[in-house]
């Protein structure tokens, strides 16, 4: 579970409030780890209970009504860097759209072609929200370490943008020249393989 290391990376980054976290989390970690709102208040609860963050003092104001704020402790810097440090192996891919596409092969691409048209809208618009990104937040002046690793994470997710986009645009154009509902020729059982079982 990497929500807990998610939410240490963003309060060394900044103090906040969990309203101020779920924020952030809205306009840029949850790019590439998302949560609820209820996830990230259940999460800081576990944190400070652990002794990895402290709700910062606030003297001399009401406390009730009053926002936490929340910090990482030594403890949680500590958690935080041997995480970073962990050898973890790549994740296999689980994307219910190529699942989609596998299924077709043996029941007919009805309805299919508008779904992939969705999908390549959808990441053509998050691609363009990256590039503005890139374009607002990373020009010159911004070289700190923090900042060019900030940008490398970024860069990933425009990479992965091109490639859905480059990948769904192929996929459309195959589609567009099926009969959505011709199965005769697909493979349809052991029955229908001359040769060894493909691997995909």
């Amino acid at each position: 579970m990497s929500l807990p290391y998610a939410i240490l990376t963003a309060l060394l980054e900044k103090p906040s409030s969990g309203l101020e976290l779920t924020r952030r989390f809205d306009k840029s970690i949850g790019y590439f780890w998302s949560a609820t709102h209820q996830q990230i208040y259940r999460e800081l609860g576990k944190l400070e209970q652990s002794g990895a963050i402290r709700a910062l003092p606030r003297p001399h104001r009401p406390t009730q009504g009053q926002k936490k704020e929340y910090e990482v402790l030594p403890a949680g810097r500590d958690e935080l860097a041997a995480w970073v440090a962990k050898i973890e192996d790549p994740k296999p891919i689980r994307d219910a759209l190529l699942l989609r596409l596998r299924a077709a092969g043996v029941v007919g691409t009805q309805g299919l072609a508008a779904e992939v048209r969705r999908h390549l809208t959808l990441h053509r618009a998050q691609l363009a929200e990256y590039r503005a990104i890139e374009e607002r937040d990373f020009g010159e002046g911004r070289d700190s370490e923090g900042d060019r690793l900030r940008h490398l994470v970024l860069r990933a997710g425009i990479d992965l943008e091109h490639f859905w986009v480059g990948w769904l645009e192929a996929a459309r154009a195959e589609l567009d020249t099926m009969d959505p509902t011709d199965t005769v020729g697909r493979d349809t059982g052991a029955d229908a393989h001359t040769g060894p079982e493909s691997a995909i």
